[in-house]
């Protein structure tokens, strides 16, 4: 069994369907509009994992977020880059507090 075998860069994940380029385009429409409708939205790359495929997630000023799954890794980075909005790799900086304040208020709130 190969249970411990390292996934090669590039292919899909494991359980996860790879997304397609209509799901570029989809995700790219849904993060301009989050993006112009708040404001200090931020962009952090997810890796690919063995169960999900490489994802962007947008921050806003006040820790509100949204994620979409993305084809790969360059096309995660040059969506953000398209958007004007500043990138970071989360495995390099991890995610921010307000985010962690956000998701800590929506849960008092029962909302997640």
């Amino acid at each position: 069994m190969a249970w411990f075998r390292r996934r090669k860069s590039g292919t899909p994940a494991l359980g996860a369907s790879a997304p397609s380029k209509d799901d570029l385009r989809r995700a790219k429409v849904h993060f301009e509009e989050f993006a112009r409708s708040r404001r200090g939205v931020e962009a952090f790359v997810e890796p690919a994992t063995n169960v999900t495929a490489t994802t962007v997630i947008l921050i806003a000023h006040d820790g509100e977020w949204t994620r979409r799954a993305l084809p790969s890794r360059q096309d995660a980075f040059k969506l953000a880059n398209e958007l004007h909005l500043p990138t970071y790799d989360v495995n390099q900086t991890g995610y921010p507090q307000r985010m962690r304040d956000w998701n800590a208020r929506q849960r008092g709130r029962g909302s997640l």
